[in-house]
């Protein structure tokens, strides 16, 4: 099963959210392996200005993110869904090592294979400085 990832494609508005909240799970786990078995092999991402290809530079790219960004949660809300592609919004919270909360609001696309794999990300995000009490997620 390792080479599936169930739901497959084509998704009903069920098996997105479900997609969807697989996702925010295995990303709240802060795990890069975990959360990069989610991906194909070749997957591209775009991911702000960066540009990440397959499995082994996500991992790179997930670890030096949760060095940064320290007491990361997310959540993720469905948007869209048509075929193999899923629309999300999405937002989390995290401070720096100097202390600063931040809370940063995107929207990610997705595209899946035929086995339930992510084959391309794309996700435009925006931060914002807030102050500790203003936070969500706690």
């Amino acid at each position: 099963m390792e080479n599936q990832r169930p739901p497959l494609p084509p998704f009903t508005e069920e098996t997105a959210k479900q997609k969807i909240q697989m996702a925010e799970d295995a990303w709240n786990s802060k795990d890069p392996e975990r959360v990069s078995k989610a991906y194909t092999v070749d997957s591209e991402w775009r991911n702000r200005h960066l540009f990440i290809n397959g499995r082994e530079e996500i991992v790179q790219f997930l670890t030096a993110k949760w060095q940064k960004e320290q007491q990361y949660k997310l959540k993720k809300e469905y948007w869209a869904h048509t075929g193999n592609r899923i629309a999300v919004r999405f937002e989390y919270e995290y401070h720096d090592e100097n202390g600063q909360w931040f809370r940063a609001y995107g929207n990610e696309n997705w595209e899946f294979d035929e086995n339930g794999l992510m084959a391309k990300r794309y996700a435009s995000i925006n931060d914002l400085a807030i102050e500790e009490n203003d936070r969500k997620f706690k």
